[in-house]
């Protein structure tokens, strides 16, 4: 037993030593710039300049939830279309639904730009036939449509592993029991995937609330979001104080998203061990 405590504290020794270089002490630098002003005394200033960015983190959140609300209404369909293909199929599926994401979300987001651009293929195609131009980058629309497009496959791929965990015992026994359709998928299917349905929304939202460049290229500098915001002001060194006090408040923010779901996920979890499930 010592031996195999030893053994796994080694084995441990990596993983925490990367987590205090790249994980804590970044976060101890932001906080420390966070409360001091550039003379490196402590201040409560740089927290109380934020109010003027209010829009802006109100703008972010908007467009987060707009986009991980999006990616769930198209991704939850999606993944139950997928889990309900043969083995074969599946991975057919799998593959197309992760090839996105082998290229860098940089070269993608600057591929839809050109794609939607007002001298891109869409609007090259359209004037072609005698249409007029559709105003897509640098407008909201444009820059949420990015995210969509960048953080799908993060939405698709939790609730896709759910549903294939999913033991076709339940949904037998709800049909047994008199269900249709659409009560066996809001009553049996929907209960039983909720832990990856969060899973989605957290790895959806997070990053589209803290995105920084698929608001510069698809919003055409137009559009501020509070990613933009933190990297102009760490750009300046006179505000960089100021931009570690937003970067702390959006990792407050963060936290307390993932903090709300990871506790819903475990309240429905703990009803379902409750409930005892539909059969023993």
């Amino acid at each position: 037993m010592k031996k195999n405590a030893v053994f796994q504290k080694f084995a441990a020794a990596p993983h925490i030593l990367w987590a205090i270089l790249f994980i804590i002490v970044p976060m101890v630098f932001v906080v420390y710039f966070a409360f001091t002003d550039a003379e490196g005394n402590f201040s409560f200033s740089n927290i109380t300049t934020l109010s003027r960015y209010g829009n802006v983190f109100i703008l972010s959140i908007a467009f987060a939830l707009i986009a991980t609300v999006i990616c769930l209404l198209i991704g939850y369909p999606l993944a139950y279309f997928m889990s309900k293909q043969s083995p074969r199929m599946q991975k057919v599926l799998l593959v197309l639904v992760m090839l996105p994401m082998w290229c860098n979300l940089l070269i993608r987001t600057y591929a839809l730009m050109a794609l939607l651009d007002n001298g891109g293929i869409l609007n090259s195609f359209l004037e072609s036939i005698g249409l007029s131009k559709l105003p897509i980058v640098g407008t909201n629309f444009g820059v949420i449509l990015g995210m969509i497009y960048d953080f799908l496959p993060y939405m698709v791929l939790p609730i896709f592993t759910s549903m294939t965990k999913l033991d076709v015992r339940y949904i037998e026994a709800s049909q047994d029991l008199g269900c249709n359709g659409w009560q066996t998928m809001t009553r049996v299917i929907m209960p039983l995937t909720v832990s990856g349905v969060v899973s989605g929304i957290t790895m959806v939202f997070v990053p589209s609330i803290s995105t920084f460049y698929i608001s510069q290229k698809l919003g055409a500098g137009k559009i501020d979001l509070v990613g933009d915001t933190i990297e102009r002001l760490f750009q300046n060194p006179s505000t960089y104080n100021i931009g570690a006090a937003m970067s702390l408040i959006m990792m407050i923010l963060i936290i307390i998203s993932v903090r709300i779901l990871n506790r819903f996920s475990d309240d429905e979890a703990e009803s379902k061990n409750k409930r005892g499930g539909i059969m023993p």
